[in-house]
């Protein structure tokens, strides 16, 4: 599914900028988020491989897409392995979401309980995005939609694992343009880079928890690539930039989406200018 891709002229005047900003709207794909993109790409080749157990551990947002996808097919089991500190919140859609072939544990390392699930048994696939290249493919169609922002010259991305950045990049590169990419984490995950930003509480992105950044390497070198950069967004950023979000465009966007927002605040505070239009990744709750 296309995914709105929404101009925010007000929001660009308020933060003072020259060029087109764009909210791409990922919150509004029927799965919930843009790992609607790839959850369900990932259970479709591994069925074809013959797979039909499936565990994943979630903060979230891949279970709901994992739960989603498989809702209608009877014959996939789907064990979801979510920690003790899960959002209140996400912990009831997916509990919404269970069925006689899905599973739901809450476990001190869901992590480790999915690894070791895979590692146990030949007949189960772990949907980890993190390590699965297949999972890259998923975002080649957001990608796809992008390019056709005209003059697009940079994208902001909430980032965990780095997956939606690479898949995105790659894709980008087959298509021949270029545009700046800018990822956003928080200081509670494996930071990409180091900008100094830090809470005293958990952060409100709680979907954004990579501890060990797999695709580090690989992001470093497409941040360098297209000329873009990393940042860390506090607690305090991320609910200006749903505040200002919601009073200014009226648009509602959770904490992992503010992300995009404030990390593209921190650029302009920093001085950077961009030459085209600029997408802000809403990606879902």
């Amino acid at each position: 599914m296309i995914t709105p891709q929404i101009q925010c002229k007000k929001l660009a005047d308020e933060f003072g900028l020259d060029n087109p900003l764009y909210l791409k709207r990922e919150d509004l794909h029927p799965i919930g988020s843009h790992k609607g993109r790839s959850i369900p790409l990932m259970i479709n080749k591994y069925y074809a491989d013959g797979i039909r157990d499936f565990v994943i551990s979630s903060s979230g947002n891949a279970a709901l897409a994992a739960a989603r996808a498989i809702r209608e097919r009877s014959d996939i089991i789907l064990t979801i392995f979510v920690g003790d500190k899960i959002n209140p919140e996400k912990l009831k859609l997916i509990k919404d979401e269970k069925g006689e072939n899905i599973i739901i544990r809450q476990v001190p390392n869901p992590k480790q309980e999915a690894i070791l699930a895979e590692k146990n048994s030949n007949k189960i696939k772990n949907l980890r995005q993190s390590t699965d290249d297949t999972a890259l493919e998923g975002y080649a169609t957001l990608a796809q939609e992008l390019a056709e922002i005209k003059n697009l010259s940079a994208i902001f991305i909430p980032t965990s694992s780095g997956t939606t950045a690479e898949g995105m990049y790659r894709e980008f590169q087959k298509l021949d343009i270029n545009p700046q990419i800018h990822i956003i984490q928080t200081p509670d995950c494996h930071p990409f880079v180091e900008d100094g930003a830090t809470n005293t509480e958990p952060s409100l992105a709680s979907a954004i928890v990579d501890k060990v950044g797999h695709r580090k390497e690989n992001i470093l070198k497409i941040i360098d690539a297209t000329k873009g950069a990393g940042w860390v967004a506090t607690n305090e950023e991320i609910t200006k930039a749903i505040n200002e979000t919601k009073q200014i465009e009226n648009i509602d966007i959770s904490p992992n989406s503010a992300l995009s927002v404030a990390g593209l605040k921190k650029a302009i505070q920093d001085g950077w200018k961009f030459n085209g239009a600029i997408v802000c990744l809403i990606t879902g709750l």
